[in-house]
């Protein structure tokens, strides 16, 4: 696996990571078997994916206590481990999960010592804020999470789906040693600001989605190919008119997995490791071939050629939500 690392000053990582959401939580659920997931981000590591990124909202608390079991014993060591704070289940509407916001400092401080308990952990390497809350200033919110530095139960703290504005008023608290954000092919929106201005400072950049929930490596043609209960039968991009729309740029994606003797994920995957530097891109998955599948890409470069066509597909059809 090739390696970067967490930003200028963070630690070495492979350049694909493994996002473990989908192994409890949201994507469907009649595929989830705790012990292959086990094998898979156990597997992950043999391959050199040492970023395992979970958070204490899937579930809510059930995937990080499976990433708990996975990394018990010698394989915490080899982990980049990284957990979120932040969003919090606050009830269901139409059998869908409500999510509310929480920064306050003592929301964070309880939280990282729950987070440690479920993952099996003294400490983790990377703590970040799931979302920012509005109700809080987020240097209130930022300052809590410095203090969990200070006390030695995260390496590094980092945001999710910040603005530059707030990702540089954290940083006047704190460095920020990454900000998670949606990247890939059909989400193209950090190119404009957030991942230049990263890269310019050393931050870490941690794309999530980066095969678009599974859509770019071809893995869907139709609506009813979603699996019952799954969170992207209620997303906008996988309704049938727009899906059958977006599935041209699953086409362009293929032509240049066929030219490269590569697969469409890996296709897609090596676009956005192209970005910059400092990108990680965390694909999740809960299947040994599909880890296999996303882990490979970090050996592919696409050509000049190649980018310049990626780069020239339409915009999705649908919002992200």
């Amino acid at each position: 696996m090739r390696t970067t690392t967490l930003g200028s000053q963070g630690p070495e990582v492979g350049v694909v990571g493994l996002g473990c959401m989908g192994m409890t939580h949201a994507y469907d659920p009649s595929g989830r078997d705790d012990t292959v997931s086990v094998e898979v981000v156990r597997g992950a590591l043999d391959l050199g994916v040492t970023l395992i990124d979970t958070a204490d909202a899937y579930g809510p608390y059930t995937n990080e206590e499976l990433v708990g079991r996975a990394l018990a014993g010698p394989y915490r060591e080899r982990a980049v481990l990284a957990t979120k704070v932040g969003l919090v289940l606050t009830g269901t509407e139409d059998g869908l999960p409500v999510y509310g916001r929480n920064g306050r400092p003592e929301h964070v401080k309880a939280s990282i010592d729950a987070s440690l308990r479920r993952l099996g952990t003294d400490y983790v390497d990377l703590y970040q804020l799931h979302r920012i809350d509005t109700e809080v200033p987020v240097e209130e919110t930022w300052g809590a999470l410095a203090e969990v530095v200070a006390a030695g139960k995260a390496r590094r703290i980092g945001l999710s789906e910040a603005t530059v504005e707030e990702i540089e008023r954290a940083h006047a608290v704190h460095p920020v040693a990454s900000v998670q954000s949606e990247l890939s092919l059909w989400t193209r929106d950090a190119l404009a600001d957030v991942l230049p201005y990263c890269e310019r400072v050393g931050i870490a950049f941690l794309p999530f989605s980066p095969l678009g929930r599974g859509f770019l490596a071809g893995r869907f043609s139709s609506y009813d190919d979603l699996p019952a209960d799954d969170m992207r039968r209620n997303l906008p991009r996988f309704q049938q008119e727009a899906l059958r729309t977006n599935l041209a740029m699953v086409g362009t994606v293929r032509a240049i997995a066929g030219r490269t003797g590569s697969t469409p994920a890996q296709v897609a995957l090596a676009w956005v490791l192209a970005q910059g530097r400092y990108v990680v891109p965390i694909p999740g998955t809960k299947t040994p071939k599909y880890l296999a599948d996303n882990a490979g890409a970090a050996g592919l470069t696409l050509s000049p050629a190649d980018l310049a066509e990626l780069d020239d597909l339409p915009a999705a059809t649908g919002t992200r939500y």
